[in-house]
């Protein structure tokens, strides 16, 4: 897994929004064509003092990385089909950085494995629940 800091290009609302810790990843993802880079999925809420203003809460923002790391993550994603996903999200002097991660994902029967391991242990612990009630 390579790790990589980037910048994000932001409106002036959003970067208020993000220091009142109003943002989420979950459902983010990175998306490149080999030349810039986007951060998609992210959901900044709108600032409240803001009025009319305000940002769409579910815009892309296009990350600021330098050309051989956005290669980089574009030679992983195309050649080795891997992910780009934010890692997380922080303020570094001021300035909102990302951590976005090349992964490779689960494959299906990595999926079936880990469930079927959360659900025995699931069980376990209502056993020993019961066993001490």
């Amino acid at each position: 897994m390579d790790l990589y800091e980037a910048g994000i290009e932001l409106r002036g609302t959003e970067i208020k929004s993000i220091r009142a810790g109003q943002i989420s990843l979950s459902e983010a993802y990175v998306r490149t064509n080999g030349r810039q880079a986007w951060l998609v999925g992210a959901h900044i809420a709108p600032y409240d003092q803001a009025s009319v203003f305000n940002h769409d809460p579910e815009r892309e923002r296009r990350l600021l990385l330098h050309k051989r790391e956005i290669k980089a993550l574009w030679d992983g994603m195309r050649l080795k089909g891997m992910t780009i996903i934010p890692t997380q999200l922080y303020l570094s002097d001021g300035l909102a950085k990302v951590e976005i991660a090349l992964a490779k994902g689960k494959k299906q029967y990595d999926k079936r494995q880990a469930i079927k391991k959360r659900d025995m242990e699931r069980e376990v612990d209502r056993a020993l629940e019961n066993r001490r009630r």
